[in-house]
This record gives structure tokens, C-alpha cells and sequence, in this order.
């Protein structure tokens, strides 16, 4: 089950965003401040967040860069911040997507889906990529260290002057 970050100082927002989102079988953490969130997020293992920008003490801004130092779950803001200069801000410190208010809430919930989507697929897919360069380091490591006596470093000199690193094999290994 996923769990997402709520983050707005409307605590009907909130309560709102929370029923769709349960409704769906997500797990929310609900918050309205963002001091409250720097404090818990470590502890919470959260899949994605759903942030307002205008918010006292911290805001969303301030809040979203946070997050980003440490974490590279998918931001939605979903502010009053109309804007065009908003959305473009919210989008380059590393918000993922941007709603304005007035929301519809269905809406908002297929975009929380479809980040979610690209998240675990990619997230998927480096993973089994991770896998297969590790298995494949491993294999090369033994093959590697089973031939090591055989195996000379030499430096070899190139037309620039530099020196170039080149791997003599004894042919009896291949």
C-alpha cells in the first residue's frame, strides 16, 4: 500500500484530500504545517506528497527543497498560487506536478496515480537494472581475481605525453 504526504494549513483541504485518498487504499499522513513534517518525515517511508504552497512559518517552496535534499518521491503541489511565475517555481526546486485551487478531487487522484506509475516503474526497472549490473560485477570480480597472477599493469605513453593505463593479458587465460 502507498503511502502519501498530505501538507496543507486548510484543514478541510486536508480532510478532503485524506477521504479521496483512503478511498483509494492509500495509507495518508496528514499534516498541517510544514515544521510538523520536517519533524516525522524520516520516520514516515512516504511514496509521494501532496503539498500546499501558502502556508505559515515554512511554506510549500521552502518545504519542497527540503524534501528534495534527501528524498526523490514525486511533489504535487496543489495551491491557490495561480500564477504562471508559481507554477514554473514549483516545478523547477522539484515538484513533480502542480494543481491549482479550486481542484476537482478525482483529478487529483489520477495524477497522484500516474506519478505513482512512473515512480515504481522506474524506480522498477533501476532496480532490475541494479541487479543485473551487480550480478554482472560479481561474476567479472571472480573471473578477475581467479587470473590475477596471470595478470601485468603497464603504463604506456601516448602522442600527447600523458600516460595511459594498459592491461596485459597472458594469452594462456583466454
Amino acid at each position: 500500500m502507498n503511502k502519501i504526504l498530505v501538507v496543507d494549513d486548510e484543514k478541510e483541504i486536508a480532510d478532503l484530500v485524506e477521504l479521496y485518498l483512503k478511498n483509494e487504499n492509500y495509507t495518508v499522513y496528514k499534516y498541517y504545517s510544514a515544521k510538523e513534517v520536517l519533524d516525522n518525515i524520516d520516520n514516515l517511508g512516504v511514496d509521494l506528497a501532496i503539498l500546499d504552497v501558502m502556508m505559515p512559518e515554512i511554506d510549500g517552496f521552502m518545504l519542497c527543497n527540503k524534501i528534495r535534499e534527501k528524498y526523490t518521491f514525486p511533489i504535487i503541489f496543489a495551491t491557490a498560487k495561480v500564477e504562471e511565475i508559481d507554477k514554473i517555481n514549483g516545478l523547477m526546486i522539484g515538484a513533480d506536478d502542480y494543481v491549482t485551487k479550486p481542484f476537482q478531487p478525482l483529478e487529483l487522484i489520477a495524477r497522484v496515480k500516474a506519478q505513482l506509475r512512473r515512480s515504481q516503474k522506474y524506480n522498477n526497472s533501476n532496480q532490475k537494472e541494479n541487479d543485473k549490473n551487480s550480478m554482472n560485477k560479481r561474476l567479472n570480480y571472480k573471473k578477475w581475481t581467479s587470473y590475477k597472477k596471470k595478470l601485468h599493469l603497464k603504463r604506456k605513453q601516448n602522442k600527447k605525453k600523458k600516460f595511459v593505463p594498459r592491461v596485459i593479458v597472458d594469452t594462456n587465460i583466454w
